[in-house]
């Protein structure tokens, strides 16, 4: 589909129009007239790919969409082209216009816009030209896609309810779970919601617990639909009358045939009044359908059970709404139970035996697989009418993208999760598809990603939200449709990375041609000549390659380690002049080229973790660069050029110290000359250098800051710093480091700080807590480095309503800290660290009730376990490390403390120091301790 491309040409010049009216002199209306033309088209495409899980396209639609997207392409060169030329055009008047007459001027404009609005009638004349087309041949809306020579689909799910017992695997744990769900807990009317990825083997599941004895004799009467994507809710209600009739072995009224959607309801709540009943929801795709057909199910106290399958949890019932809303999130199959049901298709006249020569490559081809049933059976079910023959298999591994395109034996993989994709609204699908952009099991940072989308332009605005939390919201829904997976999440539960299965990769592989992106690598790079807009380049490349002569790429995400030629990293900057995402994280480059400065179009340039130490003073040329990358690079100083980037949102730089201990010069700063106040769209500004009064005066012209970390803060700066600080009212992170640990942070004189504070880090020594911190009605973590109060900070902190980590990291001189009663409501997490003097920990009991991670040390003085530990219900994760020889010893079982008989601390950890500096770990070892503190 050609979706995407039209889509991103209509937003890229709907803004185009209003903005550059006047670059646009003598074309606008030619450019009003193709955005019409292209609305129209994506008119007709947004039908097509609401029928196309269910159809297969013919060749002439694959070729009217194949030339659609070129076309849209080929707008956006055409138009970059211009803006490209008068660009330089007007830079060359800045320095010659003394010398030149406005008569050569004029001529000199008039050529480019003679050029360009040529060209724009010829597009004009192209898409009018591609819409006859598709009349012609019967493509107007309202036709299938079927009528014009495509294939139906059957729908492979369905085979998901004939499955034999005999033929599932793994699925012991969550069956007994959901009988149990089903058949036990409270009489009051309960929804189950099992929610998961597509494939995962949900509607097997619910089919083996619905059929079990258990669960059909404890009912009185029960009912399976399956809801769908196209569903009509009359005849679904219809067919669940019937089949609750059926059950209770009786004819449904013949008036139901005749019966409305309200009629219907009432008929069901009625009949089901008395009655203990269940009724599974297979296959639900719509937010608001369980909203609107809740109301037919009364909730009667029988103890009837209502269960949903859905690939989304937002369309499962949220348990925030009610007690008796239950998500069960389906975890994908364990790898010895994948293998086994892997063993079990492929080597059937074997017994299920796995001949030893091909363990390795089963346990492989299985990993692809991730835990996702449908493809195991599908790839195992082809293997097992192939020869058992090792080069057959490899093949296969590596080409599964093309594989799924052509072979019909795994045709069903791709069509099923799909669905998931299809499902999708426009404005997501962008976003999904770019994930392709990413090597396998390749763990993607958040924020990095959000950036990416942003810059790609495939981020819409919304009024009084910021681009970035747009992208956020995007992803969100991305992983609540099980779509993308989450791997990190940090201590207040934001998620830092994710990926996306391995067999949905291959799915947006196969549609790649849709943003048009290829993955090529080094060693091919010079011979690649298809078109692609989007490049990504990796090392150990298996796919076969060509390449990029006759493209015009506008990415480049750069994956390999290996050292590039100069000449090769030279050639990005000279020859791809429409370039709009340059992303070389850890690339291994050295330098960049001040040709840099000639790419206009450029949002992204990321040089995280690469060497590169200068920026040229050509990066000011850059008057659309959103993101500037330069965090753990080389380079300590940014020309003062970069002060007419006035689109940057994103700055961030600053150089990494692994070799010594942590302390506060562990991260070196970069500093910025001079201009900073110039970037007033900066929105999130690390880590800076305070080299002087008039660089932090600058500060406070940055109002639209979310983040902000600055180190070598003077004690005589700190007042200034408060009052650029008080103008930073949509500040969410606050990062301040003094010269030294011995520098008194002079941070007092603040009346009002940012209301929106979330994340507040002081590193620096503090004569006792600034008087504001109360006022942070929003933080969610604090960290205070080196500050050595003498007061305990605890009776300030443990007031503030949302606070989720504490981290004390040298943070306190005293002897004693007490947790209260009633304190820290909120706190997840809490982390004491190197408190020298501290030999008394009290924790009463109500404090710190939601604890779920606890870590103490070193802490030299302190000799014995914190007092009223064991009130912390729902401590998890415990960790004491460097801790004093006597701490450890009143620890040994079976003479230890009585608070270590609580059963819910999943893991602990011991470490202490010798005095010959060595790390020991605790005597009994951990995994007996966890058996001691289970028993």
């Amino acid at each position: 589909m050609a979706e995407s491309a039209v889509n991103l040409a209509i937003e890229y010049l709907v803004p185009l129009l209003v903005q550059e009216a006047r670059l646009l002199k003598g074309i606008h209306d030619e450019v009003a007239s193709i955005t019409g033309e292209l609305e129209f088209i994506r008119s007709f495409l947004n039908d097509a790919d609401a029928r196309a899980e269910k159809e297969d396209k013919s060749n002439v639609v694959k070729t009217w969409v194949k030339q659609l997207r070129e076309e849209a392409y080929h707008i956006e060169d055409v138009i970059d082209e211009y803006i490209l030329h008068f660009a330089k055009q007007t830079h060359r008047q800045r320095r010659s216009i003394c010398f030149l007459p406005n008569v050569f001027h004029f001529t000199m404009k008039l050529k480019p816009r003679h050029v360009i609005a040529s060209e724009i009638r010829d597009i004009n004349k192209k898409l009018k030209e591609t819409r006859d087309k598709f009349e012609r041949y019967g493509l107007e809306k309202g036709r299938s896609i079927n009528d014009v020579g495509g294939v139906s689909w059957h729908d492979p799910r369905l085979k998901s309810l004939l499955i034999e017992e005999a033929e599932v695997v793994g699925i012991e744990s969550p069956r007994a779970k959901l009988i149990e769900l089903l058949v036990e807990g409270p009489t009051k009317s309960m929804v189950i919601s099992v929610v998961g990825i597509g494939g995962l083997g949900k509607t097997t599941l619910v089919k083996k617990v619905y059929d079990s004895e258990k669960v059909t004799t404890h009912f009185d009467c029960q009912a399976w639909i399956t809801v769908t994507q196209s569903y009509k809710m009359e005849d679904l209600l219809r067919e669940m009358i019937q089949k609750f009739y059926e059950t209770m072995m009786e004819c449904a009224p013949k008036e139901i045939d005749t019966m409305k959607e309200t009629s219907l309801m009432e008929e069901l709540k009625q009949y089901l009044r008395e009655k203990r009943y269940i009724v599974i929801l297979d296959d639900l795709w719509d937010t608001e359908f369980w909203g609107h057909v809740k109301c037919a199910f009364p909730e009667n106290n029988k103890g009837s059970r209502i269960v949903i399958t859905t690939r989304s949890e937002d369309v499962a019932p949220s348990e925030k709404e009610s007690p008796f809303y239950y998500v069960y999130k389906l975890p994908p199959l364990p790898l010895e139970n994948s293998l086994e049901l892997f063993y079990k298709k492929v080597f059937q006249h074997e017994g299920g035996h796995c001949p030893l020569g091909f363990v390795e490559m089963s346990r492989s081809i299985v990993e692809r697989c991730g835990g996702l049933p449908l493809a195991i059976v599908a790839i195992g079910g082809l293997l097992s009418t192939k020869e058992k023959v090792q080069s057959e298999w490899h093949k296969l591994r590596d080409s599964l993208s093309s594989e799924f395109e052509i072979n019909s034996c795994l045709r069903s993989i791709p069509r099923i999760l799909s669905l998931s994709y299809h499902d999708l609204p426009h404005n997501l699908k962008a976003c999904f598809l770019y994930f392709g952009m990413f090597p396998e099991d390749y763990s993607i940072n958040c924020a990095r990603l959000i950036r990416l989308w942003i810059a790609e332009g495939f981020i819409k605005e919304k009024q009084g939200i910021t681009l970035e939390e747009v992208a956020q919201d995007y992803l969100d829904k991305l992983i609540h449709r099980n779509l993308v997976q989450v791997e990190d999440v940090d201590s207040i539960g934001k998620t830092r990375t994710c990926r996306v299965h391995d067999m949905m990769r291959e799915v947006i592989l196969s549609k790649s041609e849709e943003l048009s992106f290829r993955t090529i690598s080094i060693q091919n790079f010079s011979s690649f000549d298809k078109i692609a807009r989007r490049l990504s380049i990796q090392a150990n490349i298996n796919t076969p390659l060509e390449g990029i002569t006759s493209s015009q790429p506008r990415s480049i995400i750069m994956f390999e380690e290996d050292k590039l030629p100069k000449s090769l990293v030279t050639g990005f900057f000279v020859n791809f002049k429409l370039m709009k995402t340059m992303d070389f994280e850890g690339a291994a480059i050295d330098y960049l080229p001040r040709e840099v400065g000639n790419l206009i179009h450029l949002r992204y340039l990321s040089l995280r973790e690469t060497k590169v130490q200068k920026i040229p003073k050509s990066i000011g040329k850059l008057h659309n660069l959103e993101t500037l990358d330069l965090k753990c690079s080389h380079v300590s100083i940014l020309p003062v050029e970069i002060s007419g980037l006035r689109k940057l949102r994103y700055l961030a730089a600053y150089i990494e110290n692994h070799e010594v201990e942590l302390n506060i010069e562990s991260r070196r700063a970069v500093m910025i000359p001079s201009g900073i106040g110039h970037l007033e769209s900066l929105q999130k500004l690390f880590t800076v250098e305070a080299h002087n009064a008039s660089f932090i005066a600058e500060l406070e012209k940055l109002r639209q800051l979310r983040k902000l970390e600055i180190a070598k803060l003077k004690r005589e700066d700190g007042m200034a710093l408060c009052t650029a600080l008080e103008k930073m009212s949509h500040l969410r992170s606050l990062d301040i480091s003094s010269t030294s640990e011995e520098e008194i942070l002079e941070l007092q004189s603040m009346s009002f700080p940012p209301p929106l504070l979330q994340t507040l880090c002081l590193n620096g020594r503090l004569v006792k807590l600034p008087e504001w911190i109360p006022k942070l009605k929003n933080v969610v973590r604090i960290e205070l480095f080196w500050s050595s109060l003498l007061d305990d900070p605890l009776k300030v902190l443990q007031a503030l309503p949302c606070l989720m980590s504490l981290q004390l990291h040298d943070g306190y001189s005293g002897e004693q800290l007490h947790f209260e009663e009633g304190g820290f409501q909120k706190l997840k997490v809490l982390e004491l660290k190197n408190l020298g003097g501290l030999n008394s920990l009290i924790i009463d009991e109500g404090a710190m009730p939601l604890l779920e991670e606890f870590v103490i040390g070193p802490a030299s003085q302190l000799k014995e376990v914190p007092f009223g530990i064991k009130h912390l219900k729902s401590l998890k994760s415990l960790e004491f490390y460097d801790m004093p020889r006597e701490f450890v010893l009143s620890l040994q079982p079976p003479e230890g403390p009585e608070f270590w008989k609580v059963k819910h601390i999943l893991s602990v950890d011991f470490w202490y120091r010798t005095q010959a500096e060595n790390y020991e770990g605790y005597d009994i070892g951990e995994s007996e301790l966890l058996e001691y503190l289970r028993n």
